[in-house]
């Protein structure tokens, strides 16, 4: 997989990997994203501030997230293990359906976290809907560990950290 930081011409792909990925987590009955979030104007965003990476293969996007380095005002309420001033947050990641099952998730996970300790930081933080078994898995498989609850408009979400 080849991995890059998203253009604004990959925006049209990003949607598209985002609303299937929706409809497959649907069908699963998670109802975790909706037309709502993330939507065309959130992407571009995340696109726009440098922050949206993509994970190429047989010449589509087969995975994208965001990586921020600041925290959300969200996020304080947790009882966070780690403490440090540099941090790095995962959001949005998603897998394309054509292409899970395909250890593409894990993939994405080793890149971004080699991406961060390359900046000279240990945690990253991030936050998982509660009724998404697979993402809980992916996580704490990877030694995520919980460290608080948030309510966000679909549900009850937990956060999680990492010290790299």
């Amino acid at each position: 997989m080849i991995f890059s930081i998203a253009q604004q011409e990959n925006l049209p792909e990003l949607v598209s990997l985002f609303q299937a990925a929706t409809r497959q987590m649907d069908a699963q009955g998670v109802f975790q994203w909706d037309e709502l979030y993330p939507d065309e104007g959130i992407l571009s965003e995340d696109v726009s501030r440098g922050n949206m990476t993509v994970g190429t293969m047989e010449g589509r996007i087969a995975v994208a997230f965001m990586l921020d380095f600041c925290e959300d005002s969200d996020y304080e309420s947790a009882d966070w293990h780690y403490c440090e001033r540099d941090i790095a947050v995962l959001h949005r990641l998603c897998v394309h359906p054509n292409f899970q099952g395909r250890g593409v998730a894990r993939q994405a996970m080793n890149y971004l976290e080699n991406e961060v300790r390359a900046r000279g930081i240990q945690t990253v933080r991030l936050d998982a809907f509660s009724l998404n078994p697979t993402a809980l898995h992916l996580y704490e498989s990877r030694g995520y560990q919980k460290a608080g609850e948030i309510s966000y408009r679909k549900g009850l979400f937990y956060l999680y950290e990492k010290k790299l």
